[in-house]
């Protein structure tokens, strides 16, 4: 049934819709053996599921590993896991709820309110600069400098700082990716040390000098007498940073391939400018920057009368979610004047996506600055497609403007 499920095949990663739509049509849930995995491709399961507490990021706050019957990470895998196992990302109850609400306290909708200036001078200034050379490569030159440059801004790093930030980042999602290789895992730890020790770094200076940056909010962020740890601030910028850039680079330049396969969209929404943020979530819906979210089954579940016990993952299909009939009409055709737009995108319960606002000021910013300044904006040739699939994006996205 799902034989041509295949997140490792270019020839998948480049165009996964048609195996999802097998998929649905198969049933609710197939086992992949290749990883250990339920794969749930239907949009009303993948949303349940993202708010069933019976699921979880993690089962260490209920289980040991040998409990769980799960093998502990290599000891050599150490920086990477404590970095990632301390983000909101991939903690549970008691935790999650007590980080996730000192962080609300740092960065408020206010804080994101306050950026927007920012945001829009920070696109204004890469779409000049893009349009004044003729275009070039979308990717390297708009999509990706913007939300690691707003990111800097508001963690306060200094600009002379900033060059190793989307090294750091691709390195360590990386090991997002299903079963990634042991090169993967040791650049993922490399860069875990690297980009930790900076900000421990950076943490120690706010300490003495406080300023008008988010490190200094979360350092001051207290409930009742508690504190975000070190290690706790440490993994939260790192969470941003990695989350929050990954879904911006890869809906816009995903976003662009797909209004340039869409010219009459295109000209439609040039037309109606106003519709940009409606279309900006069609466009999140149509080819999803993250296509599958795991979750480990922490008691027996139940999808369509199969059983799945506790202690395997579930691997909930985002991008099949977001084009399943039964919840989208036509869920083929690219709408952006589609209403009622609930895509999962974003994710959902209590790990929705902390920066979906920041999240979708960027990419209005920069969508807004190329429709307006790049009117006769065109692709240069078909783009390849990163070997990646859980974090799906273009290699490069070369344009003439």
């Amino acid at each position: 049934m799902h034989v041509s499920f295949d997140p490792w095949s270019p020839a998948f990663v480049a165009d996964p819709y048609p195996a999802y739509a097998a998929l649905r049509a198969a049933g609710r849930a197939h086992w992949f053996e290749p990883t250990g995995q339920w794969l749930i491709p239907h949009h009303s399961d993948v949303s349940a599921l993202l708010r069933d507490r019976r699921l979880g990021r993690t089962y260490l706050h209920r289980f040991t590993h040998e409990e769980f019957g799960r093998t502990p990470p290599p000891a050599a895998h150490e920086p990477f896991t404590t970095l990632n196992g301390q983000g909101l990302l991939d903690l549970e109850a008691p935790d999650h709820p007590r980080i996730r609400r000192l962080v609300s306290k740092a960065f408020t909708p206010r804080t994101v309110e306050n950026l927007a200036p920012t945001v829009r001078r920070l696109a204004a200034g890469l779409v000049d600069a893009f349009v004044a050379k003729g275009g070039g490569d979308l990717l390297a030159e708009v999509a990706e400098p913007l939300p690691v440059a707003v990111i800097a801004e508001m963690l306060g790093v200094p600009e002379e700082d900033r060059g190793p930030l989307r090294p750091w980042s691709a390195a360590i999602c990386g090991m997002y990716e299903l079963n990634p290789s042991e090169e993967t895992a040791k650049a993922a730890v490399r860069a875990s040390e690297e980009f930790s020790a900076y900000l421990r770094g950076l943490i120690a200076e706010r300490r003495t000098a406080p300023g008008d940056d988010l490190i200094s909010a979360l350092i001051a962020a207290h409930d009742d007498g508690e504190r975000l740890t070190e290690q706790e601030m440490v993994s939260t910028c790192v969470l941003l940073l990695n989350a929050g850039h990954e879904a911006t680079v890869n809906t816009t330049v995903n976003g662009w391939r797909t209004l340039f396969h869409h010219p009459e969209q295109l000209a439609a929404l040039r037309a109606a400018p106003a519709s940009l943020s409606t279309a900006i979530e069609e466009l999140l819906r149509y080819d999803s920057p993250l296509q599958l979210f795991e979750r480990w089954v922490l008691d027996d579940i139940e999808v369509d009368g199969q059983v799945i016990g506790r202690g395997v993952e579930v691997a909930l299909l985002f991008g099949s979610a977001n084009r399943d009939p039964e919840r989208f009409t036509a869920p083929e055709r690219l709408d952006l004047t589609r209403p009622d737009n609930q895509h999962v995108s974003l994710g959902a319960g209590i790990h929705y996506c902390l920066g979906a606002p920041l999240a979708r000021l960027e990419l209005a910013a920069s969508f807004g600055e190329l429709l307006r300044k790049a009117p006769a904006i065109r692709m240069v040739a078909e783009p390849e497609w990163q070997p990646g699939y859980v974090i799906r994006g273009l290699k490069e996205l070369v344009v003439e403007v």
